[in-house]
């Protein structure tokens, strides 16, 4: 796959607001990483008063997912997740934008010795991450200490698309963004030995998902995990990125691989990788990117549970 390139086209009038909006990003990129915390959190504030559909969403599916939980635990973890999705918007462009010697400061890293093992016996491996806030942050400082490759949903921006695969691409020790429906070129690059980060833990619609629970709600989950893993014979490592509670920084882990997987059984491999996805959340609820509509797919037959709760409109994600 080549490196995005900066055509002439990226240029034209109808761009030039694209243009002025990152350059104003990678501006606020310069501040202190501290205080891009304190106004990501100021941003979270303002994103709970006036993103009322996001803050429904994310409030819908703690509700979902932890009915045993009290009204004010759900509550003040709903406004966590608003100031972490603020939070997020800084650390998006502190992932493009930061060099090296600022980025290398701000992380710790546990497990890497797993993804070291894998590449000395010449085996790919799925990094299967999972939507947290922090999601390009994460990616991007575990680049810093191996190579990886990563998964994306093309941009219909060209401008956007041009800076986002460029800023997930640097400083990655030669690795490289796959568009997420680029199945070949992932089993290519797994059979070479190639390490690829992929996130199976959204709604991608029906096409190519089964229901099983998550939390105990039937949720549409990919099965492309355990179909890479079988089509690519590659081992399948988990990996999270954490805030630290200290404000310093973030902690990289990476998990041992999971033991006989594929099993054989699709669905099997799918409950497996939703119970793994669970376990993560748990340890960090607030920090997740609860603003996505997980349950919008449904069984045949059964409402719309973000209608039921009275949410309007039908968006993408």
């Amino acid at each position: 796959m080549s490196r995005p390139a900066l055509r002439s086209q990226l240029f034209h009038p109808r761009y030039w607001l694209t243009w002025v909006g990152f350059l104003l990003w990678f501006g606020l990129s310069l501040l202190p990483y501290r205080l891009q915390c304190l106004l990501g959190r100021g941003l979270g504030w303002l994103l709970y008063r006036f993103a009322v559909r996001r803050r429904q969403i994310a409030r819908c599916n703690l509700d979902l997912c932890f009915p045993d939980w009290s009204e004010a635990r759900r509550e003040a973890v709903t406004r966590e997740i608003m100031a972490s999705v603020g939070i997020a918007f800084f650390e998006t462009g502190m992932a493009w934008f930061w060099p090296k010697w600022r980025l290398r400061r701000l992380y710790t890293v546990e497990g890497l010795e797993h993804l070291h093992a894998a590449a000395a016996d010449g085996v790919g491996v799925i990094l299967m991450a999972f939507h947290f806030t922090h999601i390009d942050i994460g990616a991007k400082l575990l680049g810093l200490s191996f190579s990886i490759d990563g998964s994306y949903r093309p941009h219909n921006n060209p401008v956007y698309d041009y800076i986002q695969r460029s800023g997930r691409e640097r400083h990655t020790m030669g690795g490289q963004a796959f568009p997420r429906d680029d199945v070949r070129g992932m089993v290519k690059a797994l059979r070479s030995g190639r390490t690829i980060w992929y996130a199976p833990d959204q709604d991608y619609g029906p096409k190519h998902s089964i229901f099983v629970p998550l939390f105990g709600v039937p949720a549409a989950t990919v099965t492309a995990t355990s179909q890479l893993a079988r089509l690519g014979k590659a081992r399948v490592i988990g990996f999270t990125q954490t805030r630290k509670a200290d404000g310093s920084g973030y902690h990289l882990k990476i998990y041992p691989p999971l033991e006989n997987f594929p099993s054989g059984d699709e669905v099997a491999d799918t409950v497996r990788i939703n119970q793994f996805v669970e376990a993560r959340i748990l340890e960090q609820p607030e920090q997740y990117l609860w603003v996505h509509r997980r349950f919008k797919t449904r069984p045949e037959g059964e409402p719309d549970l973000y209608k039921q709760a009275g949410i309007a409109g039908k968006r993408r994600s």
